[in-house]
């Protein structure tokens, strides 16, 4: 993703769930992309008013429910643009793989052709 969104000319920061005072980074951004596995690590305060908010995370909590690494409730009431968990990115990545299966398919279906 920060690969696709520095071809489009962006500047892009990469943090960790570790990373040392990881609000400063992301209040600055004005599309926020979570993917660290670590349920509700961002919280409202932790947003810029009307940023874009793309929930990558799933987890499972102990009581069986999924939910990603944003605290959706709260950060939804800031961002202009939020994905849930589950439901958000989940439908898109299944399209891709799917798409990236049969092109791969007809690569190799092309190559047994020659």
């Amino acid at each position: 993703m920060a690969l696709m969104l520095m071809a489009r000319d962006a500047t892009v920061a990469i943090c960790h769930a570790k990373t040392r005072d990881l609000a400063q980074f992301t209040m600055l951004a004005d599309i926020l992309v979570v993917a660290a596995g670590v349920p509700g690590l961002i919280v409202p305060q932790m947003v810029k008013t009307g940023a874009i908010v793309i929930d990558v995370g799933i987890n499972r909590l102990p009581n069986g429910r999924i939910t990603g690494d944003v605290d959706f409730e709260g950060v939804a009431q800031k961002a202009s643009l939020i994905t849930p968990v589950p439901g958000g990115v989940g439908p898109m990545t299944v399209t891709m793989l799917l798409e990236n299966t049969i092109a791969s398919a007809e690569r190799a279906a092309a190559r047994r052709g020659r």
